[in-house]
């Protein structure tokens, strides 16, 4: 059987900005199959727009299309496929874009790399079972990282899901699955400050403001670094103890020993490596272009004893990384509602692109209709 849905599907990616006028993105009606062994049919409560969309929109990424895009949300259960005993239909969930199987190689890193059987499933555009659930007038839709939540349901592995309780808003649970995974596990993870350590991010998108908020609420002094004024006064507003423009803090000498880099440009990374201090570690979370080139002076790793770490979705591991999170969201420390920057429909989302790929915006987020 199916269910039919509605969906924002990409068609092509050689469009050019702006996307409100070349409308690479269309909302479609498509037909969903059910669950099969393993997965679970979701109907999804908040989605929000992220950079590794607008990376797919643009070629940035190369994806099979037709694809539903979407990988960061939150859903509730409403169907369950055989094999399924570790949810029950009604449960919240955060939805990651990661599948982890468990069991391979990669997965027994703790967090470090990425989970092999999740990240081939990812680029072929298919769930961790094999082929789509997705069709649109016989013809196959891919989904976007296992998640594909750009729409008013979902098929999911059980692997790309957390449970969550009921007290956590869908509109914080969907930030937990990509932004605060990825920003707060690049602190938490891969850069590991000691008690007194500072922490500097640099790039204060929706990635970026999450490690400013994670490396807070874990009791560390933070400076923040972008480019855009505005960013520098929101880091301010949520925590932040210092901001600077990147040349502000090269010619002040701005350094810390943990160094957050969530921009995804070459430019950067060279800046984030600059304002480490000598022993220091460099985190790289942003994802540039698969062409980009940074230089760096070697010698000044080895004779700074510098570690530079690559950190793929904050080299977390949802279901044991999450709680944490909530439990920060709980007492007040992890204020995740505050990325939110606005609230777009579906058929905005070629304009929410624009926004994103302008810096307008933090994180946009798609609210549905909640009722069953």
């Amino acid at each position: 059987m199916t269910t039919s849905i509605r969906g924002v599907v990409l068609e092509r990616t050689d469009a050019e900005r702006p996307f409100a006028g070349s409308r690479p993105l269309t909302v479609s009606t498509l037909a969903l199959d059910d669950p099969g062994p393993g997965e679970i049919l979701l109907r999804i409560e908040a989605a929000g727009v992220c950079h590794s969309d607008l990376s797919v929109v643009d070629g940035n990424r190369v994806r099979p299309v037709p694809m539903l895009l979407g990988h960061e949300a939150a859903g509730i259960v409403e169907g369950l496929g055989d094999g399924v005993d570790s949810l029950a239909v009604g449960d919240r969930v955060v939805m990651t874009f990661l599948p982890r199987c468990g069991e391979c190689d990669h997965c027994r890193t703790d967090g470090r790399l990425p989970c092999r059987v999740g990240s081939a499933a990812n680029n072929e555009g298919s769930l961790v079972g094999g082929g789509s659930r997705l069709h649109r007038d016989g013809e196959t839709v891919h989904h976007h990282l296992g998640v594909s939540a750009f729409a008013t349901h979902a098929v999911v592995s059980t692997t790309s899901v957390v449970r969550v309780d009921q007290d956590v808003p869908a509109d914080v649970a969907a930030l937990l699955g990509c932004a605060v995974l990825t920003g707060g596990g690049a602190v938490l993870n891969a850069g590991r400050p000691r008690e007194g350590d500072a922490v500097l991010v640099v790039g204060l998108g929706g990635v970026g403001m999450a490690a400013v908020l994670v490396a807070k609420a874990t009791g560390h002094r933070v400076i923040g670094v972008d480019a855009l004024p505005s960013k520098l006064s929101l880091a301010l507003d949520l925590g932040a103890d210092e901001v600077y423009t990147p040349e502000e803090a090269e010619e002040k000498v701005v350094r810390a020993p943990v160094v957050i880099e969530a921009a995804g440009h070459p430019r950067a990374f060279e800046t984030a490596v600059a304002l480490t201090t000598p022993g220091g570690t460099t985190v790289t979370v942003g994802l540039p272009r698969p062409d980009a080139r940074s230089s760096i002076s070697p010698l000044t790793l080895t004779a700074e004893a510098r570690t530079i770490v690559g950190s793929y979705l904050g080299s977390s591991v949802p279901s044991r990384d999450i709680p944490t999170y909530v439990d920060l969201w709980r007492k007040g420390l992890l204020p995740v509602e505050r990325l939110v920057s606005s609230t777009v429909p579906l058929d905005r989302l070629n304009e929410a692109m624009d926004a994103l790929a302008a810096g307008d915006a933090l994180r946009q987020l798609i609210v549905f209709d909640t009722t069953p």
